[in-house]
């Protein structure tokens, strides 16, 4: 991992930034908290789980717990949110990538104390909220875990140059771990990604992207593909 001139973290091997050069955070909250529905979705349902390809920086979980912990207790779902990351970040280095965000740092001290990434899925408890991350081969992590999931974030690096995380049988495995009616957001709107989507099971749209970024993709898993 390397950094540029901004501070933003950067993967040479996958030629892409860990997040938006625009605003990372906001690009999250816009991508996959407004892009699968949250929080509305989250009224009046016991429990909801969030599956993720890409850990990264965990900017992502934490824009998701900050959310989850703005509602009044009475109106807080159970979460687990899980993710699955092939090269993980060592604690300093997501202390340095989170840092550009003061507003999380109460939230990053305690993923960055917690944090002591091991092969295999690794479990962390944060204010209530359950933290799953598998650190290995999602290709492979996915199919060990049972649980459906409600909402998908499909934060892979750029899929030109990280196209393993967004094939068919990737995604056909991610449409199979779908709940009846869950969503997913993407930051993408490739094409052939699309269509891996669609044949796994989601109707797919295209709607208008983070910044300065044209498309990207929501969508939701159809009533027939259903299991």
């Amino acid at each position: 991992m390397e950094w540029d001139d901004a501070n933003v973290p950067y993967a040479s091997q996958f030629g892409d930034t860990y997040y938006s050069k625009a605003g990372g955070l906001g690009e999250t909250r816009y991508v996959f908290l407004l892009g699968n529905r949250l929080p509305e979705r989250w009224v009046n349902i016991q429990s909801f789980t969030i599956a993720e390809l890409g850990f990264g920086t965990g900017l992502n979980f934490l824009a998701t717990l900050e959310l989850l912990l703005s509602l009044p207790e009475a109106q807080r779902t159970q979460l687990t949110y899980v993710s699955f990351e092939l090269y993980p970040m060592d604690a300093s280095e997501m202390e340095k990538a989170l840092s550009q965000w003061p507003e999380l740092k109460e939230l990053t001290d305690k993923l960055v104390a917690a944090w002591e990434p091991q092969p295999g899925w690794n479990t962390i408890t944060i204010d209530g909220v359950r933290l799953l991350v598998g650190i290995g081969d999602a290709r492979e992590m996915l199919p060990t875990f049972s649980e459906p999931v409600d909402a998908w974030f499909l934060d892979g690096f750029n899929p030109a140059g990280n196209p393993e995380l967004w094939g068919k049988e990737l995604m056909q495995a991610v449409g199979e771990k779908t709940a009846a009616s869950g969503s997913f957001a993407t930051y993408t709107a490739a094409g052939w990604v699309r269509r891996n989507l669609q044949e796994a099971g989601f109707e797919v749209e295209r709607i208008k992207g983070y910044g300065r970024k044209r498309q990207m993709m929501v969508g939701q898993k159809t009533a027939a593909t259903e299991t």
